[in-house]
């Protein structure tokens, strides 16, 4: 501004000047009047002309004076003005270039030149614009040519241009009224590093919120409009992201949902502390869903509200789990409550106790609400050590320890069974001790009792079979090596089943304790023990065997006095087998057996014998016990099969009898021996029992067998008395019947007249329940009996076998071939079919086809044969002959 004063006053300066020497004429030449007219003036008119002309100059000069002074001083202001507006820009961050409207260099201040690497030296007096920008470019400041920069740098935004160095300069260039133009060259390389980091930021950020797998959303709180919402948002929205930004809840929500969002926005900008937190209820596809949501306010610079962040997720399942995990801790806690086991656990930083169910309160004989919370010091007091010892042993230990200990209870003196646990934290240092105790008193008194009861009998309280065995053991090892000698007696007690039977089990029971208590009295130190039922046992030492003789015959004599039992008078004895160590065994199997085989031989003498084991003499019946045990063991092991024998009509003639079934005989092969004889295992299985395990075997492999043949030919099966004594038969045979699939018409059950011997009504009964089954009952071995015709009155049989001692002898005496006449007359008479078993001549099939007898069976028809031998009578393929090889 005070540029322009002083040229504006040295412009007019210059003008009075020039108007002044314009107005005044060129001075006359020598001899020409300066004014014309003046010298013929007066002299006083010439001197006013002179002294006005003069006073005009000396104005004039006045105002020249002034003006020049003017001129001097808008100079100065000028140029202090120039000074420091260029001072100014010189000192700006920002490079500036003004040209004029020639577009010739008019400013450039130091920041543009330190930018571009430039001194004042390089810039020349009247640069253009142009020739600055080429400088640059040679410079190598400008990667493109100069043109086309000129031309980017005149957009609106501007221009950034990358410098070889890496930085980044912004380059806006503006024209200006008066015709020229100003570049503003600002260095924004930090500021777009800046705007880099801060756009990756918000990108990060951002990934984050969008990966939360819950709901985010930010809204402003005046108009309620949604400013963000990450992908969870959307997908719980179902909506894009597009729609949700600058839209309301309203907008997005539709019913309940909506009025929720709205209530619980207002209940978040009135709550103190600008945080909620609360569930709410939504609707989803029909069904009611629960979301926990988290909304907080952010407040301006004024602390007022300004925006809602909303966060929240579905815990639908969460709480329904939570809710039964709260139902399953309440259920465990009231199992744990109620178990008979005490459990308390304890803290082990401060040994205070945090759990005690209602069990343990017996331990700690107080209320468990007493109990959490104290310490064992607390609770016991100075008896707390040997606790707090036990405890710190199990937290040394870091796992289980187990013991017994007696606890004095409100109930008395108990024993308990310890456990105690060490719980670790993740450092794997002790946390808690868990602890149970469990009341074991009476089942110490149960195991007590029943380990008495293991080797004792729960009658008699004497000693049991296997308790006089580990006795008997343990006397062989004192003995063994030495002289000593002892003897076992093995002691049967004679008519125990009579009076049983006569006077019931009661009194037999009570007769046993009698027994037991003289043989105890009578043995004076010896070990006594029932073996089994009627059967005891007894171990004396001494001179043998005179010292077991002598003792036996006192037990003989003392068994002769009556028992008086319940008002009654009963008369028993003993019948008594010896086995002496070593002679008759060194270990307690033989002895024992031994002694039983000495008892065996004198029971069979007659009751109330005294017997000592002979080898000799009891080997026969060693043998037959050993034949026995290797009689089961065939029966589990496989050594058994059948054969089957062919019963014939004997209405198609004599020479060609057909075949109508076969009679399943049991063979035996043993390993060792080779085929047993029928006549030596089956009285042997007969005596022992066994004959009831082995008919069923029989019953069950016939019924198979029969149920395969094609022909639906009968199969006859042996019934030994035994087996309608023992268990259920009707019920054994028909779950046979079922098992195998044989029709019970085709099945043969053939039973001697000793099924009815010994309880005629038990018998026939069950005779008449298997009738009712369907099949057929058969009178064996008929013609040897004593009551055969009392039988068939009482039972139709469907079959009369005659006995094969009258076949065998038909030609050797008349009497054979009569008895055969009228049984067959009998079984005509009674219209049962009669059969001859025995056959084994022509002579003798002859005889009986001309006396009309039905049906014949012997080894002249077919020997017993595995059933591979009759293949074709049954209907099965003929199996193919085995070619033996030479060599």
């Amino acid at each position: 501004m005070a540029g322009t004063t002083g040229g504006k006053a040295k412009v007019f300066a210059t003008a009075v000047l020039c108007a002044w020497l314009i107005a005044t004429p060129a001075w006359p030449a020598e001899g020409t009047a300066l004014i014309p007219g003046l010298e013929a003036a007066e002299p006083g008119t010439v001197w006013q002309i002179l002294l006005g002309g003069l006073t005009i100059l000396g104005f004039l000069a006045a105002v020249m004076v002034w003006a020049m002074s003017a001129m001097q001083r808008l100079k100065r202001v000028g140029r202090r003005n120039t000074a420091f507006i260029s001072a100014a820009l010189n000192n700006m961050n920002i490079g500036v270039v003004i040209v004029d409207a020639r577009q010739n260099l008019v400013f450039c201040n130091d920041s543009y030149l330190r930018l571009y690497g430039l001194s004042r030296a390089d810039l020349r007096s009247g640069m253009s614009g142009r020739e600055l920008i080429e400088l640059r470019h040679a410079r190598n400041q400008i990667v493109c040519d100069v043109d086309a920069f000129m031309e980017q740098v005149s957009s609106d935004a501007g221009h950034v241009s990358e410098l070889p160095d890496g930085r980044s300069i912004l380059v806006k260039h503006r024209e200006l009224r008066s015709g020229g133009a100003i570049s503003i060259h600002e260095d924004c390389t930090e500021r777009r590093r800046l705007s880099r980091q801060l756009a990756t930021a918000k990108r990060f950020l951002e990934a984050v919120i969008d990966n939360i797998p819950v709901c985010v959303a930010a809204k402003n709180i005046d108009d309620g409009r949604y400013i963000l919402a990450n992908r969870a948002f959307e997908e719980f929205a179902r909506l894009p992201r597009e729609r949700i930004i600058g839209r309301t809840a309203d907008e997005i929500f539709a019913g309940r949902t909506a009025v929720n969002v709205a209530e619980l926005d207002r209940k978040a900008v009135a709550t103190p502390g600008d945080v909620l937190r609360t569930d709410f209820a939504v609707e989803r596809d029909g069904q009611d869903r629960i979301l926990r949501t988290i909304r907080s306010i952010a407040r301006n610079d004024a602390d007022q509200p300004e925006f809602l962040i909303a966060v929240f997720e579905d815990v639908t399942e969460r709480r329904s789990l939570s809710q039964e995990l709260e139902s399953t801790k309440k259920f465990l806690e009231m199992i744990i409550d109620h178990v008979p086991i005490a459990l308390d656990v304890k803290r082990v930083s401060d040994g205070q106790y945090l759990f005690v169910n209602r069990s343990a309160e017996k331990i700690f004989n107080r209320d468990r609400e007493a109990v959490v919370g104290s310490t064992v010091e607390q609770i016991y007091g100075s008896a707390a050590k040997l606790i707090m010892e036990r405890d710190n042993i199990a937290i040394r230990k870091r796992g289980q320890t187990i013991e017994e200990q007696p606890i004095q209870t409100r109930s008395g003196l108990r024993l308990f069974l310890t456990r105690r646990v060490t719980v670790l934290d993740d450092a794997g240092e002790p946390r808690y001790l868990i602890k149970t105790n469990e009341d074991i008193t009476d089942r110490r008194q149960t195991e007590s009792r029943m380990a008495h009861m293991a080797y004792h009998d729960t009658l008699t309280d004497l000693p049991n079979r296997a308790a006089f065995i580990q006795a008997l053991t343990q006397m062989i090892d004192a003995c063994s090596g030495t002289d000593e000698e002892f003897a076992v007696l093995s002691m049967d007690m004679d008519r125990l089943k009579e009076i049983n039977d006569v006077f019931g089990h009661s009194l037999g029971d009570q007769l046993l304790i009698e027994v037991s208590g003289r043989i105890q009295d009578a043995a004076r130190g010896g070990v006594v023990a029932r073996l089994s039922g009627d059967e005891f046992g007894l171990i004396i030492d001494g001179k043998q065997p005179q010292a077991a003789v002598a003792l036996a015959e006192r037990l003989v004599e003392c068994m002769r006095a009556e028992f008086v039992i319940d008002g009654k008078s009963v008369r028993t004895g003993l019948t008594i087998g010896i086995s002496v160590f070593p002679r008759h065994g060194t270990d307690a199997a033989a002895l024992l057996a031994n002694a039983g085989v000495a008892l065996f031989r004198a029971k069979a003498k007659g009751r109330g014998t005294v017997t000592v084991f002979e080898a000799e003499t009891d080997q026969q019946i060693r043998d037959r016990r050993a034949l026995y045990q290797e009689l089961t063991a065939a029966l589990k092991g496989g050594q058994l099969s059948l054969h089957y024998q062919p019963q014939a009509r004997t209405g198609h003639g004599v020479a060609s009898p057909e075949i109508v079934g076969f009679e399943a005989l049991v063979r035996w092969t043993h390993p060792v021996r080779g085929v047993v004889s029928p006549a030596d295992f089956i009285p042997l299985a007969e005596e022992s029992g066994l004959i009831v395990e082995l008919g069923e075997w029989v019953l069950r492999e016939a019924c198979r067998e029969a149920a395969s043949w094609p022909k639906p030919l009968r199969v006859a099966v042996n019934l030994s008395p035994a087996q309608f004594q023992h268990g259920d038969l009707v019920g054994l045979v028909h779950s046979i019947l079922l098992e195998t699939g044989l029709s019970p018409g085709r099945l043969e059950l053939e039973i001697t007249e000793g099924v009815l011997i010994g309880d005629f009504d038990r018998g026939l009964s069950l005779l008449r329940r298997l009738k009712v089954l369907g099949v057929r009952i058969a009178m064996d071995d008929f013609g040897s009996g004593y009551s055969s015709l009392t039988y068939l009155q009482a039972f139709p049989f469907d079959k009369i076998k005659i006995d094969r001692t009258f076949v065998l002898n038909l030609g050797c005496n008349t009497q054979s071939a009569a008895i055969i006449r009228a049984m067959i007359s009998l079984g005509r008479g009674l219209d049962i079919p009669i059969v001859a078993e025995g056959v084994e001549t022509q002579e003798q099939l002859n005889f009986l086809a001309e006396e009309n007898c039905d049906q014949v069976q012997g080894y002249f028809l077919g020997k017993p044969a595995p059933i591979d031998q009759y293949a074709e009578v049954v209907g099965r393929p003929a199996p193919e002959p085995v070619v033996r090889k030479a060599g």
